[in-house]
């Protein structure tokens, strides 16, 4: 009876305070690659269900309304939200 005690007693110990540690540090959420009103050139990979074309910043995706696939663009950050970010064209390159 005393060995299932002590089984009982360090699986509850390690399997309780573990995950609450790991899940706090990594408040990825939290900060975005990107900030409100920042100036960026990206790439734009893909074009939206609604139109818009999509670029990545460390796999964060930004909609930015009037561009097209492949157009390499300069971008300013309009807003942000938890998944994805809005941006207006700046200034875009004619792809070749």
């Amino acid at each position: 009876m005393s060995s299932g005690t002590q089984d009982g007693g360090q699986d509850k110990g390690m399997g309780g305070e573990s995950p609450p540690r790991q899940a706090s540090p990594g408040g990825l959420s939290k900060e975005k690659p990107v900030k409100v009103g920042e100036e960026i050139d990206v790439l734009v990979s893909e074009v939206s269900r609604r139109g818009d074309g999509v670029a990545r910043v460390q796999g964060f995706v930004i909609f930015i309304p009037n561009t097209k696939q492949g157009m390499q663009a300069k971008i300013r950050i309009k807003e942000i939200r938890p998944s994805f970010a809005t941006a207006e064209l700046i200034e875009s390159s004619p792809t070749g």
